[in-house]
């Protein structure tokens, strides 16, 4: 796995692309209908966020999707600045942000692994649902260290181990019902066809396999890389950091229709952490 592949699925599958229609013509509506799809099913990605301090801080985001939590961490006084594998990721946040009247220190288009930035350059780094997807975490992380201040904080969101949605819906039902699709000779449509043609390529029970299936149950099918992680795994995988506080949210596991049950806190998707510089 490398990071061109990685680069090369996000170009063409935008980060949310799809959940309210594609971007065409008019960006003010997308964006909004974007937001509020976002922040409805999401919506405690806003109290998280009115929770950390950013007025006055220096804070680059990492991967910047269309770019909503971008302008959320404008909205709430922070002096941003974005970085992103992608053209279209940093063409959609600048395009948003230009449109809304945002000033801020421009969206970059570059690696996680060698940024653009000085040392020591920044207050805060804020990264929601990326870092979880970059294979070469370590340099990633000491990368994140050179940029960030010595007083500096990382906050981080990736997706949580020990949740129902892993435990649960992608280790056992997804994948007894793709071995019952696979046993039928069903030819079905849309994203279970896709899982079915990757099962008969790549061989049923190698695929099962929870090293390859994890890859391909969280941003589709094509997706090449995603890591689950819980406290302990962040502070293996961060070791210029301590760990100063985890917390999990977002109750979600399809196909079980759990998004609105509570118990988010102790078996959501969304493991949420706060790191300090070692």
């Amino acid at each position: 796995m490398n990071e061109n592949t990685i680069a090369e699925f996000w170009q063409n599958h935008p980060c949310g692309e799809g959940l309210v229609g594609t971007l065409e013509s008019d960006y003010q509506k997308f964006f909004d209908e974007y937001d509020a799809f976002r922040y409805g099913t999401e919506k405690h990605i806003l109290a998280c966020l009115d929770d950390i301090d950013w007025a006055g801080k220096k804070v680059l985001e990492v991967g910047l999707g269309q770019g909503a939590d971008a302008e959320q961490i404008i909205r709430r006084g922070a002096n941003w600045s974005g970085l992103d594998l992608t053209d279209e990721a940093v063409e959609r946040t600048s395009a948003r942000l230009s449109l809304r009247g945002f000033s801020h220190n421009g969206a970059h288009k570059g690696s996680i692994l060698e940024t653009p930035f000085a040392d020591n350059e920044f207050d805060m780094v804020f990264s929601h649902g990326v870092l979880h997807h970059i294979p070469d975490i370590y340099s990633a992380q000491k990368e994140i260290r050179r940029v960030l201040k010595n007083d500096g904080e990382l906050v981080i969101m990736v997706y949580a181990k020990w949740s129902l949605n892993y435990l649960l819906a992608i280790s056992v039902i997804r994948r007894l019902g793709l071995i019952a699709l696979v046993a039928s000779g069903a030819k079905p449509y849309g994203l279970l066809g896709q899982h079915v043609n990757n099962a008969q390529s790549r061989g049923l029970f190698n695929y099962l396999k929870m090293n390859n299936f994890i890859h391909h149950n969280t941003d589709g099918p094509s997706n090449p890389y995603s890591k689950v992680y819980d406290r302990r795994v962040v502070a293996k995988d961060f070791p210029d950091f301590r760990v100063v506080r985890t917390y999990k949210r977002f109750m979600h596991a399809p196909p079980l229709p759990v998004q609105n049950f509570p118990g988010g806190n102790l078996l959501g998707w969304h493991l949420w952490a706060h790191l300090r510089p070692q």
